[in-house]
């Protein structure tokens, strides 16, 4: 009996099958926006001071930005940055693992555990890099993952990489998160168990409750990772993120972290014990097989560490401005959510809706984020902004005074 070609056996008479890409040649919601002059995503940006920023010409005040501590344009940055690239170059070229380690990288993991906290630190190429590796490398076959609904996407996709048994619980439900660790202590009796979340919310701006997730997770035996994406250089008495927020530094057994906000740069990190940083480092496949940060990268983020280490009134600055715009969006009558932070999401509801507001939003001079599904729950479409530390009085008053014409136009006030 021979073996059939395996396209003789196929449901489709050969040249009759779907086209692979049949998909993209309808998808057409993008062509759709763009009719309708509706389409908000990759503008290009011509020039930028930080917090204003030029687009077809017209000076937008930018509320769109991570660049929570207004470092990307400060001149100290900018100049180590410069001597950093004429001195290795622009770029390594190579894996940390051959030639991609130059003593920058090593002395910056050195200032970075210490700031954390944690032993041993590791950056990566990319903060989505560095959730991917920590977490397929630390969760595998007969563990257990579990994560928050609103996780960031980099840690959902670490999650599905894994071959770890995966669990989510509804946003900040920590009964629920209970619930579910005890029926990973059921379902996956001869692995461990990795409970990740965001210390703030990138959407939502709401905090995670550490020291209750930390109880729980002694409770039942599992580790602790803790993204502070969003929260280094912004929460805590030195600004190295919700842990040092709430005193729990030692009960967090990982913590994550990215360069692309207020560290100005691009990259990520992560901190933890140094045998676990160790494992990590000789197995995440998203460490080993990727070209190490340029020099640049790596000397931006020390002098950004080292700025603010040393100017607390940079993070001061940064709650006065969020007090400043939260309390006069709250004052107009928006829907901000459950906001405690420089993130102040202002909650639309269905997708058209937000784009509207959103289109006229920059018709009045402000540069905001729309953000719909998947980022954030279906009907839940939202206009995401942040605040630097750079924001003047002055700008944050022209910015509420676009959002209450704005909003009355959208029909949202």
């Amino acid at each position: 009996m021979s073996t059939l070609n395996p396209i003789e056996t196929a449901s489709f008479p050969p040249g009759t099958a779907p086209d692979l890409f049949e998909k993209c040649a309808k998808f057409g919601r993008v062509a759709e926006a763009k009719a309708a002059g509706l389409y908000p995503y990759f503008l290009p940006i011509s020039g930028s001071e930080g917090t204003e920023v030029t687009i077809d010409g017209h000076r937008k005040i930018m509320l769109g930005s991570n660049n929570y501590l207004g470092l990307t344009h400060d001149p100290r940055v900018i100049a180590k940055a410069v001597e950093a690239t004429n001195e290795y170059g622009t770029g390594c070229t190579g894996s940390r693992f051959l030639n991609g380690t130059l003593d920058i990288h090593l002395a910056l993991e050195r200032e970075l555990a210490e700031f954390m906290g944690k032993p041993a630190a590791l950056v990566f190429s990319t903060g989505f890099q560095t959730n991917l590796g920590a977490i397929t490398t630390l969760a595998q076959r007969h563990d257990a993952i579990i994560t928050d609904k609103l996780d960031h996407a980099s840690i959902i996709d670490g999650a599905r990489l894994s071959s770890a048994q995966k669990y989510r619980y509804d946003h900040a439900d920590l009964a629920q998160l209970e619930e579910v660790l005890q029926r990973a202590d059921h379902e996956c009796p001869d692995g461990g168990k990795l409970v990740i979340v965001d210390g703030i919310f990138s959407m939502e701006g709401d905090v995670a409750n550490l020291p209750e997730i930390i109880g729980l997770c002694k409770r039942y035996g599992a580790r602790l990772l803790v993204d502070e994406a969003h929260s280094t250089g912004v929460m805590g008495p030195t600004g190295a993120g919700v842990h040092e927020h709430f005193g729990v530094t030692d009960d967090c057994d990982v913590l994550a972290g990215t360069f692309s906000k207020s560290f100005a740069s691009i990259g990520g990190f992560i901190a933890a014990d140094e045998k676990v940083v160790e494992y990590i480092q000789h197995h995440a496949r998203s460490f080993i097989f990727s070209a190490s940060m340029a020099p640049a990268s790596v000397a931006t983020v020390r002098e950004c560490l080292r700025i603010l280490r040393t100017e607390p009134e940079l993070r001061e600055r940064l709650w006065r401005n969020k007090d400043r715009f939260w309390q006069g969006l709250d004052s107009l009558g928006f829907d901000t959510g459950l906001t405690t932070t420089p993130i102040v999401p202002i909650i639309v509801g269905e997708l058209k809706q937000t784009f509207v507001f959103w289109r006229s939003l920059l018709s009045h001079g402000v540069f905001t984020n729309p953000v719909v599904p998947p980022a954030v729950p279906e009907h839940t479409c939202r206009i995401r902004t942040s605040l630097m530390a750079s924001h003047t009085d002055d700008l944050i008053d022209e910015a509420l005074g676009a959002f209450s014409r704005a909003g009355k136009e959208a029909g949202l006030i």
